[in-house]
């Protein structure tokens, strides 16, 4: 990835946009400035996102809590697949008129953070592709139960509405029976609590079988043969191999073949991918998602070790740290029968070793905080521009993935 400067002066936290469907549509990502004071360039932080996200790609919503640097990117004219959260207040300043309604009429879509205090000017309502709205200050909610009212008199909602500040699935239940668009992040534990479908035991046995087959580097006869019991599972592994995040220069086509060109090791690592994205309940989706982008980006923060050992543990790493939940399983029965590295281990059963700090990272940019960033970057002791460059990356290569 360019260098590019203002990934110092930052810090960066990102969660999914998940539609009534349970699928991922956007990744909202949320800029915090490490001083506010300090000058930062918008040109810049357009440059590195656009690297991730190019045009054609999936949508990136940009949360930027900088009022200087946010007139400043308004100013810029960011590409038209880049929504800007534009707060509030912010939307209601005669001076953000011109400069919305600009952005608006070169195909920007626009998305208006919180409830306005007063009216909009009417040159911007139409700006805006939907308002976020936090559960908690929802008008239409009853305080005291959580349970949606109607709109009270005089208040009419004219663009569409994404909800924050989902903690339960029946929060959300209630911000889609409101008619919300979409929510912003995923009440992981309590999905898992209420989800009803069980895990697919079949292709989860074949998975465990084949990983730890790999992990024993047993014959390539005994692994066709434990993958031809799942055809679609073989399907799956052939579809994320040849995938473009992987990025082969030659098609694979047989799980030979895969193993011929990958190795042992290489190959450990997608069958990790396929047991963190076993489930076919639609509400594990985005867990899915969260575990995925754990495992890339755990490893893209060991890049510059030149270790390729440690990456590989790193990426299985972060794909494991959901299965607990995921299978309703502690670690400590879970992993008797996966075989994971000691290091691994030892942060998944435990929460100690040296892959600790990479993962208190990784669970800190979900945390939406700067706080919490701050502690787990010192914790890991690398840069801001070297952590949010490996996010990026790791972002970048997750939507190749989807």
């Amino acid at each position: 990835m360019t260098d590019h400067p203002i990934l110092g002066q930052i810090a960066l936290a990102y969660c999914p946009v998940i539609d009534r469907n349970r699928s991922v549509t956007a990744t909202r990502l949320t800029v915090f400035p490490l001083n506010q004071s300090a000058g930062l360039d918008s040109a810049s932080l357009l440059s590195a996102v656009g690297e991730a996200w190019p045009v054609g790609g999936p949508q990136i919503w940009l949360n930027v809590l900088s009022e200087g640097l946010l007139h400043d990117l308004i100013a810029a004219q960011p590409a038209t697949h880049i929504l800007v959260e534009i707060p509030s207040f912010m939307a209601c300043e005669p001076e953000s008129v011109a400069p919305i309604c600009t952005l608006h009429a070169n195909g920007n879509l626009l998305l208006l953070k919180g409830r306005p205090l007063r009216e909009l000017p009417r040159e911007v309502l139409p700006c805006f592709k939907y308002s976020i709205i936090d559960y908690d200050d929802d008008r239409r909610i009853d305080p005291h139960t959580g349970v949606s009212n109607s709109s009270p008199e005089g208040v009419i909602r004219t663009i569409g509405h994404v909800q924050s500040g989902i903690r339960t699935v029946e929060a959300m239940e209630n911000a889609f029976r409101r008619g919300a668009t979409a929510v912003l992040g995923w009440p992981i534990d309590d999905a898992i609590e209420v989800s009803t479908r069980p895990t697919d035991q079949p292709a989860l046995q074949v998975i465990v079988l084949l990983i730890d087959q790999v992990h024993k580097q047993a014959d390539i006869e005994d692994l066709e043969k434990t993958l031809k019991r799942d055809p679609p599972l073989a399907y799956k592994l052939m579809r994320f191999i040849n995938s473009p995040a992987f990025g082969l220069s030659v098609e694979i086509s047989s799980f030979r073949h895969a193993i011929m060109i990958l190795g042992y090791q290489r190959l450990k690592r997608w069958l990790a991918l396929l047991l963190a994205t076993a489930s076919k309940d639609p509400n594990m989706r985005p867990v899915m998602f969260a575990a995925v982008r754990r495992g890339l980006l755990m490893e893209e923060l060991s890049r510059g070790s030149g270790d390729n050992e440690l990456s590989n543990e790193l990426f299985i790493c972060g794909v494991f740290s959901l299965l607990d939940r995921m299978f309703r399983q502690p670690f400590s029965e879970l992993l008797k029968t996966i075989p994971v590295p000691e290091r691994v281990y030892q942060v998944l059963v435990d929460g100690a070793g040296p892959y600790a700090p990479y993962l208190n990272v990784v669970k800190a940019m979900e945390g939406q905080t700067l706080a919490e960033i701050r502690e787990a970057a010192d914790g890991l002791m690398m840069s801001f521009g070297d952590i949010n460059s490996a996010m990026l990356r790791a972002m970048s290569a997750g939507s190749q993935l989807d």
